[in-house]
């Protein structure tokens, strides 16, 4: 299942997606985020499914691989579901003891469900459409305006970039260490979540290990190459936004004026 998380990972491509620049695919995807938040209703979760599925098949990134990424999440999403079909009052459809399902609760239930469905694959295809050195660039771009008010726009953008990169390292990491203590006769799939649980944590300390060996190789090897922060920093290829970037920009607009004006419709 570790192996399973896709966030954080790059999937190398010549698509379109690929190719336009990070700044436009951040925006997009921030836009992206807070449009399923305004939507409430099966119609605008369907749009923005569609538009999904158009970026995905765009991408030309396996549907396969991307939803494997959702497999990590199938816990969370069983919780948030329960959670919401069980504790919201309204009218209700079924009752057993102390438990009641409404009719509102299954409406919440199912929405945030979607929700947060569309909101893992989205937030995943930035970083699977996109090189990390270009995320870096991209994320230090927007945030340049503010450097004139000393806010450190380059020294943030490389810390978020880099949280974001040691995901699948460490990820691969800890199924490496999981491997060998299961060689060794650890047993992490039987008993209960609490016997479960408590099996994972001998795993924590020599990941924790693990983690600060690769931050300070990480860290030696910048010093190696002369890092030195933002300060004087040249780029081999400077970013510039062509057509297809305004296109894919104005197809944003259009889409957040489409979400906007179908939920205040419906």
């Amino acid at each position: 299942m570790i192996r399973d998380i896709t966030l954080g990972q790059y999937y190398p491509g010549d698509s379109l997606i690929h190719k336009l620049d990070p700044r436009v695919k951040i925006i997009a995807t921030l836009l992206f985020i807070i449009e399923l938040f305004i939507v409430d209703n099966f119609i605008g979760f369907a749009i923005c499914g569609a538009v999904l599925a158009a970026v995905i098949i765009v991408s030309k990134v396996p549907l396969s691989f991307i939803m494997r990424g959702l497999k990590p999440i199938l816990f969370i999403l069983f919780f948030t579901f329960a959670l919401n079909i069980f504790m919201v009052k309204g009218e209700v459809i079924w009752s057993w003891g102390i438990l009641h399902i409404t009719k509102e609760g299954v409406r919440i239930a199912v929405f945030m469900a979607i929700r947060l469905v569309l909101l893992i694959i989205g937030s995943s295809m930035l970083t699977l459409a996109t090189k990390p050195l270009s995320l870096t660039d991209g994320i230090e771009r927007l945030l340049s305006p503010l450097a004139r008010f000393g806010f450190p726009s380059h020294e943030i953008a490389m810390m978020m970039t880099i949280a974001l990169r040691f995901i699948p390292t460490l990820l691969e990491e800890t199924d490496k260490i999981m491997k060998a203590q299961q060689a060794r006769g650890a047993d992490f799939e039987t008993g209960g979540l609490m016997k479960r649980a408590k099996a994972l944590i001998p795993v924590l300390v020599p990941l924790f290990v693990s983690a600060f060996r690769i931050a300070q190789d990480l860290a030696m090897a910048m010093e190696a190459r002369c890092y030195r922060g933002g300060d004087g920093r040249t780029r081999m290829h400077e970013m510039k936004l062509k057509k297809r970037d305004f296109i894919a920009f104005a197809l944003e607009a259009i889409f957040l004026a489409i979400v906007i004006i179908e939920a205040r419709m419906f």
